[in-house]
């Protein structure tokens, strides 16, 4: 304290001096970082330096190594790992339109995805998003993919440091500065309302060296990506491109591939088509026994129970617009009973990208013990760019009621019963589940088996995911009479038998 009180009795020319000396330091602290030019000034570099500023289109082709997002053989572990044996896409800036083509196989022998299991191949893929609207090609037939939009039009705009620049003069991009190895760069930062926010990083050559951009999704609410671009190269005297491009989802990697092939100028006209323009979710119920319901009308299937006090709900897959179609669907089957509970057959975002609309709406979640933690620690994450049900709920990520189980976990009301199995030695995931109802003998499951097309034949060779849920059927002594997939159709048991070469 007396070493204080000697400061405050400083002669007023000492303390005059400091002053003047501490403004000097830091006027020479800002004229060291000078502000960063205007927006316009930085597109107007970034285009002269990347080139393709008044080309329309673009399409890059490159293969490498890629990650399985959302399919995480347990919960809050990386992606699984895949050869990417192509990926094309072929993006036109004009219209906000592009088309992805890929191939893809597994590169590790754990996880889901519609990726074929290890070894048995891999997964052509058509991929194509127009202004609001996101689809599936497979040959003739275009499967609406509404879900994908956000994530479309992210890839679109910032897949390619030209794509970005462009977004950056779109948007009304901001400029600013940012600190990075003791180099002072400058930045655009935009935001795409309802899709995302980016920032690019420029380096001093003034091309895009990485971008920090922040997506919109129904399981972990607004998601860090981070996508960096090196290697650059000349490309037909009019581009300067990178040949390797990265990209990291959820702090986990999604892929590194090296482009084989970049053209620009080439026509790419995307259309939207009819059903696409006029999708609109429905969820159908069919009575499959007295209070149990499938509720079908999309790629994801859920089943409806009716219980002495409310509906049981298996399954709120997708997003927010598939789930609410099923909640609808399943609260007007008995009149006075609502969903209070919603049970989660896996981790899997497309069969748990509902859940948070479900805890919107109030109900319980029961999932297995390796995915309490880490869906309570999503929960807690904003989705704050394309505000989701739960969000707009007003409700705590803490008033979320998620119950975790290991083994088994029963739910009875004296007249029905209704049982949640682990699956265990699946390669699909850790913390699988089915449902068992004994006195109806139904089985409800997702991804252990999803039947093919009535009347087709088995495969050359058993599904080891089929076999595994046969052995797992087994060991808990189940006398299945119908299978509910959460994909596809209801079948016999005798349908599942036959798929692994039992008659």
């Amino acid at each position: 304290m007396q070493q204080s009180a000697s400061l405050l009795r400083l002669p007023r020319l000492s303390a005059t001096v400091t002053a003047s000396a501490l403004c000097a330091a830091l006027l020479a602290g800002c004229a060291s970082s000078p502000p960063a030019p205007d927006a316009a000034t930085l597109i107007a570099r970034a285009e002269q330096a990347l080139g393709g500023a008044t080309a329309s289109t673009l399409s890059v082709t490159a293969r490498g190594t890629g990650n399985t997002f959302g399919q995480a053989f347990q919960p809050g572990n990386p992606w699984p790992a895949l050869n990417v044996s192509q990926l094309t896409r072929s993006m036109n800036f004009e219209t906000g339109a592009m088309r992805e083509e890929s191939g893809r196989s597994r590169a590790e022998p754990t996880g889901g995805g519609a990726v074929p299991l290890m070894g048995q191949g891999e997964l052509r893929a058509v991929a194509l998003v127009r202004e609001g609207f996101a689809w599936n090609q497979a040959g003739p037939n275009a499967a609406p993919a509404p879900i994908a939009v956000a994530a479309r039009q992210h890839d679109l705009w910032l897949g390619t440091p030209q794509g970005a620049v462009k977004a950056a003069r779109k948007f009304n991009a901001t400029s600013g500065t940012r600190s990075v190895e003791g180099r002072t760069l400058n930045t655009l930062s935009f935001t795409v309302p309802g899709a995302f926010a980016a920032t690019l990083v420029l380096d001093d050559s003034h091309t895009v060296s990485r971008i920090e951009s922040t997506l919109p999704h129904p399981v972990l609410g607004d998601t860090a990506v981070v996508t960096t671009f090196s290697d650059y190269r000349d490309i037909g005297g009019t581009l300067r491109f990178p040949m390797r491009v990265r990209q990291s989802i959820g702090s986990h990697e999604v892929y590194d591939v090296t482009a084989t092939q970049v053209t620009v100028g080439t026509p790419v006209e995307i259309a939207v088509p009819d059903n696409v323009r006029a999708f609109r979710e429905t969820a159908s119920t069919t009575p499959v026994a007295d209070g149990v319901w499938f509720i079908a009308g999309g790629s994801h299937n859920s089943v409806a129970i009716e219980m002495a006090g409310e509906i049981v709900l298996v399954e709120a897959p997708l997003y927010d617009g598939r789930t609410l179609a099923v909640f609808a669907a399943a609260n007007a089957l008995v009149p006075g009973k609502k969903v209070g509970t919603v049970i989660n057959s896996h981790h899997h975002f497309d069969h748990a990208g509902g859940l948070r609309a479900a805890a919107g709406e109030g109900a319980t979640l029961i999932v297995s013990a390796a995915a309490k933690p880490y869906l309570e620690r999503v929960f807690a994450n904003p989705n704050r760019i394309a505000p989701d049900h739960f969000a707009k709920s007003g409700k705590a990520a803490a008033s979320a009621r998620i119950v975790g189980y290991s083994g088994k976990h029963v739910i009875s009301d004296g007249r029905r019963t209704v049982e949640v199995h682990e699956i265990q030695g699946s390669v699909h995931a850790q913390g699988f589940n089915l449902v068992w109802l004994p006195k109806e003998r139904l089985l409800i499951e997702a991804d252990a088996y999803t039947p093919g097309p009535p009347n087709s034949p088995p495969p050359p060779a058993p599904n080891a995911n089929n076999v595994n849920l046969v052995q797992n059927i087994e060991r808990l002594g189940l006398d299945v009479d119908r299978i509910l997939p959460l994909h596809s159709r209801v079948v016999p048991m005798s349908e599942l038998l036959a798929a692994i070469g039992r008659r």
